[in-house]
């Protein structure tokens, strides 16, 4: 198969990482999606990639995994592109949710490394990412760089030269990880040949001088329009609204890590008007108490509910 074309593989603008939304028996409520789907749309948010990290993918079974794609497939209607998060400890089961990915007309995947049994290079990330890659050949392969979940936290700009060798439909990287020089040498990489997408959310700007042509991150669910602001000052240049729109949302970023990241994160998404139920075991949820306190500690940060 030849490489996929420039144009066919350039991702751009915010992509949220969606909550996945639980009833309060803990299955999938599979009909609040469309509310979130909206929402982003409305938010001027141009992605959505789902069961990730926010999305609590490796907590969700590969039947729950393909039913929470499919309901986003269905709800997305050409309004947001869709990114599928593929990746799994079973190689069996990554390609049975990139195959799947591919049949419901996904937009793109994107791939964790394995975190149980790693990979101890780039050549051996890069032949796993192959492997499950190959099981959609029509969908452009993101590679999901998590260090901080996975262990696995090779230079991806060495990992970037091989894979672009070994995976045609290679578009690019989404990148969480604070090493801001490699993440610019794999932007350089073949002339910027590929998407890097930034995904910590409290360094965008960063990431965005860096040459970051897109980002994923989880609290572009509730503060899309603050982002939105942040990569129009960089564009025009009004570097001041720039720098005070990021500490603004770093300040809410760390109020959310402080009162337990992801729960809390989800509590927020529920104070802002669309409650995703509980999070799933190993998470544990916020007490009542806690989550009143979070909602006091995000207003004295400046943040603003709709």
């Amino acid at each position: 198969m030849e490489p996929m074309s420039h144009s066919q593989r350039r991702f751009r603008g915010l992509i949220a990482a969606p909550f996945t939304p639980f009833q309060q028996d803990g299955a999938i409520d599979l009909d609040r999606i469309e509310e979130l789907a909206d929402r982003l749309v409305l938010d001027a948010v141009w992605g959505a990639f789902v069961c990730g990290t926010t999305g609590e993918g490796p907590s969700l079974s590969t039947a729950e995994r393909m039913l929470v794609a499919e309901r986003w497939a269905a709800v997305t209607r050409d309004r947001l592109r869709l990114f599928v998060h593929v990746g799994h400890t079973s190689v069996a089961d990554a390609r049975e949710l990139a195959a799947h990915a591919q049949r419901i007309g996904a937009n793109a995947i994107g791939c964790l490394a394995p975190y149980f049994f790693r990979p101890r290079s780039p050549e051996e990330l890069a032949d796993f990412c192959a492997y499950v890659a190959a099981a959609a050949p029509g969908l452009p392969f993101y590679y999901y760089h998590l260090p901080s979940l996975t262990g696995v936290a090779l230079p991806m700009a060495e990992f970037l030269p091989i894979a672009a060798r070994r995976i045609p439909t290679l578009a690019g990287i989404k990148y969480t990880f604070e090493d801001v020089a490699d993440f610019a040498a794999c932007v350089a990489f073949d002339g910027g040949r590929f998407d890097m997408l930034f995904g910590r959310d409290e360094l965008l700007l960063a990431g965005l001088d860096a040459g970051a042509s897109g980002a994923i991150g989880s609290t572009y669910n509730y503060m899309g329009p603050i982002y939105g602001r942040i990569v129009a000052a960089w564009a025009s240049g009004d570097r001041p609204l720039a720098e005070e729109l990021q500490r603004r949302a770093a300040g809410i970023i760390e109020v959310m890590n402080r009162h337990g990241g992801l729960p809390a994160g989800k509590r927020i998404m529920a104070l802002s008007g669309i409650d995703c139920g509980p999070v799933r075991q190993p998470l544990v949820d916020l007490e009542a108490a806690a989550g009143t306190r979070l909602r006091a500690d995000l207003v004295a940060a400046g943040h603003v509910f709709a």
